[in-house]
């Protein structure tokens, strides 16, 4: 007969295996017929803008573009000029790559960026990009809790406690956010800006209710020009806080933001005549993840001292445990220069993908310098490195992790070149995902019962490696309890490993 399984349902996300797509963009752009020529270029920073993220039929298709400022030394003048360049990408997805996914969320980042003349009045830009992409579907979790069956049946039972931590939420948000950033009276006003980056950065999440709130900092960077003609840098933090509605969930559930940027419109004050004021309007997607935890009681055996029984069950990998963590990490680089600096005019740390294994998270960044030399020419001097952090990585756990670098970078002109000092800011994701085993059918024979007359009553053995209280029990058609009372034992743990074990048969 087919025994009566007691199950529960649960609502969650499943995340699909991460996609990442590499691809290469370039343009020829002609210099502005208001821009001097080109003598040399100096430097050229990049910024990813992501203005679309659907997906289709299980296909992903990312659009954005790359907004790359490029510095250069004018013909015939000095100082320094910038020209703005935009290259705009789609990245897609193979068919079916994320079946079944209701939401993708996307990060691009700029792996390498090259940029030189072809002529005085036109400049070749190559931009390397990766973008990574994660997949979440609904599924529905169906776990089996108990058998039920009648008193004769004589079933015995293994009914564990599963803790389980599941996305059980996903809500995206467009947003804008305005505010000024006003340079402080130890630097010079700026009567034109050159370049700017804004970097965001979420601290910290509640959850109120259905309310999500997320607050965090935009790391913005700027380097203008003065009245004087020469270049000075900023770099200062934004608060900003925003909320996001969700289906109510408890004030405890763990939840994550990530916040990519889609456009940027940073600017001088016009009606500031000194330059100091300096307009933010950044324009942002927020993806959250809400979890929850939920812990239950799941069949994960069971068996019958009177008849034969049977079922069948199926593997579920689901994360039981989730935790987020953020660890700080201090670096130092010297950079060197082709002629010697006298000035450091601005600052840049670029950070790559992280890589965790037993030796902690490793992070490759690059260091990138704007400095003067004695003439009082503008030169670049860059330089690739790794970051390394220590971390007690638990065994088992799967960790993803991004690096971010949110305060200001300092630095000094050394005899060796450029002395820098930084500090990463490492923020992880550990999950440790278990094999649970669900019962998904069971039957019982009530034709066939179990031939104990003949079968002494009493059975000495030892236990095998490995073997549990539960497994001898089962094997001896005895219980767990009966075998306890027999040794004059109150605790499976006390049940010795080296000696000869009582165990009492259970007879009909």
């Amino acid at each position: 007969m087919e025994l009566e399984l007691q199950t529960t349902d649960i609502e969650a996300y499943e995340v699909a295996d991460g996609l990442t797509l590499a691809q290469d963009e370039s343009a020829e752009t002609i210099v502005p017929d208001y821009c001097p020529d080109m003598a040399r270029v100096i430097a050229a920073e990049g910024a990813v803008f992501l203005h679309g993220q659907e997906l289709r039929e299980g296909r992903a298709q990312i659009t954005g573009s790359v907004q790359v400022n490029i510095l250069y030394a004018p013909d015939g003048e000095s100082g320094v000029r910038a020209l703005e360049v935009s290259l705009p990408f789609t990245a897609e997805s193979a068919d079916r790559a994320l079946s079944d996914c209701e939401e993708v969320a996307a990060e691009t980042v700029i792996e390498s960026l090259e940029t030189r003349t072809l002529n005085p009045r036109k400049v070749f830009t190559r931009c390397r990009l990766s973008t990574r992409l994660t997949g979440y579907r609904k599924k529905t979790l169906r776990l089996t809790t108990d058998v039920l069956s009648g008193g004769g049946h004589r079933l015995e039972k293994r009914r564990e406690r599963q803790k389980l931590s599941l996305p059980a939420q996903v809500v995206r948000r467009e947003f804008e956010f305005s505010d000024a950033l006003t340079l402080p009276p130890g630097r010079p006003g700026a009567v034109e800006l050159l370049c700017a980056s804004a970097a965001p950065s979420v601290a910290e999440t509640r959850i109120i209710g259905n309310k999500l709130i997320c607050k965090g900092v935009f790391a913005l960077s700027v380097l203008y020009l003065t009245d004087e003609g020469e270049c000075a840098s900023h770099a200062a933090e934004l608060p900003f806080s925003q909320i996001l509605e969700i289906a109510e969930a408890p004030e405890d559930a763990p939840a994550s933001v990530r916040v990519t940027l889609s456009g940027a419109d940073i600017r001088l004050d016009g009606g500031d005549p000194d330059g100091r004021e300096i307009e933010v309007t950044l324009y942002l997607d927020a993806f959250a993840v809400v979890r929850r935890e939920w812990e239950l009681e799941l069949l994960r055996d069971f068996y019958s001292t009177a008849f034969r029984t049977r079922y069948d069950a199926a593997p579920l990998a689901a994360v039981e445990a989730w935790e987020s963590r953020t660890r700080r990490q201090s670096a130092r680089e010297v950079l060197e220069t082709s002629v010697p600096a006298d000035e450091i005019l601005s600052l840049r740390i670029l950070c790559g993908a992280v890589a965790a294994d037993a030796d902690g998270l490793r992070c490759p960044v690059i260091i990138r310098a704007l400095y003067g030399d004695e003439g009082g020419a503008t030169l670049a001097a860059e330089r690739r490195a790794e970051v390394r952090c220590e971390a007690d990585l638990p065994d088992g756990w799967q960790v993803t992790a991004r690096a971010e670098v949110l305060e200001e970078p300092r630095g000094s002109v050394s005899e060796r070149g450029l002395d820098v000092r930084f500090t990463v800011d490492f923020r992880t994701e550990e999950a440790r995902t278990a094999q649970i085993p669900c019962v998904t059918a069971a039957e019982l024979d009530e034709d066939a019962p179990k031939e104990t007359a003949d079968a002494p009553s009493l059975v000495l053995r030892r236990m095998s490696a490995g073997e549990s209280a539960w497994d001898m029990a089962k094997a001896c058609d005895s219980t767990v309890e009966a075998i306890l009372g027999a040794n004059c034992l109150t605790d499976e743990a006390e049940l010795p490993r080296d000696a000869l074990i009582l165990i009492p048969r259970q007879r009909g």
